[in-house]
């Protein structure tokens, strides 16, 4: 499981021109679900997420967790974080889920946010999205499951 993790003053979704999804200050999440991705990956996933400590304290040091800031997470699928573009000039999504077990695991990733996280959202999975942010930093993280 990948997800890059973008830091932002606010960040919204919107799908057939109506905003489906918006978040005040937190955390935009391009979640990419892989075919061997397990319950475990996904827990230990977002747990690492939101332990992350890098908001800003009083002292303008990345201090502080999402939960220290009450920040908000807007997760969107994106199963192009799986591309492989070693062969040829068209990528192969050949590492991404089957398309109802991702779904499931994006649902659970954002259920597994909402233990500690309030404000939790979410685009629609296999849907045309337009997102829109503003990167507060800009910050910006790449997680992968298999590299933690």
């Amino acid at each position: 499981m990948k997800a890059v993790i973008q830091r932002v003053a606010n960040a919204s979704v919107t799908v057939n021109d109506i905003t489906i999804a918006s978040i005040g200050q937190g955390y935009l999440v391009l979640l990419g679900v892989e075919a061997q991705d397990t319950e475990e990956d996904m827990k230990k996933l977002a747990k690492k997420m939101i332990d992350l400590r890098i908001f800003r304290d009083e002292r303008g040091k990345t201090n502080l967790s999402i939960e220290d800031v009450g920040g908000e997470i807007l997760v969107v699928s994106q199963f192009t974080l799986l591309a492989d573009c070693r062969k040829g000039r068209r990528p192969s999504f050949i590492k991404a889920g089957d398309p109802d077990e991702a779904r499931r695991m994006f649902l659970a990733f954002a259920d597994e946010c909402r233990k500690r996280v309030p404000g939790v959202q979410q685009g629609e999975f296999g849907a045309e999205m337009q997102v829109a942010l503003i990167n507060d930093g800009p910050f910006t993280i790449l997680l992968d499951s298999n590299e933690l």
